[in-house]
């Protein structure tokens, strides 16, 4: 679990967009960026050669989530 205070005020490094925790996963998705940071032992790893690109099949599933 990520502290909801620490989430309030971590961006994307490389967009500085907001970012959307997703605890399944243990990650923090940027996208605008595409990008899905790794939280590792509780703490973000906000680092763009760290980050996993997200997938396209991912993007979809959120497009139509906002439909």
């Amino acid at each position: 679990m990520i502290d909801k205070k620490l989430l309030s005020i971590l961006v994307c490094p490389v967009t500085k967009g907001e970012l959307e925790y997703h605890p399944d996963q243990q990650e923090l998705v940027c996208w605008a960026s595409g990008l899905a940071y790794p939280i590792r032992d509780g703490i973000p790893v906000m680092l763009e050669s760290e980050a996993r690109q997200l997938t396209l099949e991912e993007r979809e599933q959120r497009d139509k989530r906002k439909r």
